[in-house]
């Protein structure tokens, strides 16, 4: 049993270096503020696209990077060989809003600084870009005045599309711009993708139903805020 013993003198717990008041005040720190990262998400989020897997993901990802901030400390090596064995981790699911990067990087700080133990700075951050998020949502900071709309009209195969809408896109919109044809239905009906701007005073409806009349009753459909939703 003298190799048994031998081995137990020499093994070392490197946990010793933390305490389990240090563990849990980065570990709960970085899980309660990223809490509130999610809960600013879940608040300020539009479109039809939010994931509670993707909030659950950031606060998650707090606490993780927190852990692995405890772990790599100051050893320059240690960082190294996490980024190497993190290196082989791959991502398939397309971000589906630049805004959600945001809250990535967001949530990661807060763990990188809980881990730290820069705990008034995690804190404090979280508080003040808190209340920006919520601010530039509450006064809808940045919206575009006139924004674009996706319009979609099927006409017959033969239909002479070229200028056949230039009456109605003048009378209804500032800006009317063909972005993509398709051959629909086996071939029998062409459709067509614009990217209009309606004017001021006009209405979706009034644009839908000149454009009806040109088509005999085909089907036209306009997209609103595309920008938040896959189209």
């Amino acid at each position: 049993m003298d190799w048994l013993a031998q081995v137990f003198s020499d093994f070392e717990d490197l946990t010793g270096t933390f305490s389990i008041a240090d563990i849990a005040v980065a570990l709960v720190g970085a899980f309660l503020l990223t809490a509130i990262v999610g809960l600013v998400y879940r608040i300020t989020h539009r479109g039809v696209s939010y994931s509670q897997s993707y909030v659950q993901t950031l606060v998650l990802m707090g606490v993780v990077v927190a852990l692995i901030m405890m772990i790599v400390g100051s050893n320059i090596a240690r960082a190294f060989s996490l980024v190497g064995a993190l290196s082989i981790i791959r991502f398939r699911n397309a971000v589906k809003e630049t805004r959600d990067v945001g809250f990535i990087f967001w949530a990661m700080a807060i763990g990188m600084a809980a881990g730290t133990k820069f705990y008034t700075l995690a804190a404090v951050a979280t508080v003040l870009i808190a209340l920006a998020v919520l601010v530039m949502d509450r006064f809808d900071w940045y919206r575009s005045p006139n924004t674009s709309q996706i319009l979609r009209v099927q006409v017959p195969q033969d239909f002479d599309y070229d200028h056949a809408f230039d009456g109605v896109f003048v009378r209804c919109t500032d800006e009317a711009d063909l972005i993509g044809i398709d051959s629909v239905r086996s071939g029998l009906l062409t459709e067509l993708l614009y990217s209009v701007k309606l004017k001021k005073g006009q209405t979706a409806q009034g644009l839908l139903r000149g454009i009806q009349e040109l088509t005999g009753n085909l089907k036209v459909g306009l997209t609103t805020g595309y920008d938040r939703t896959s189209l």
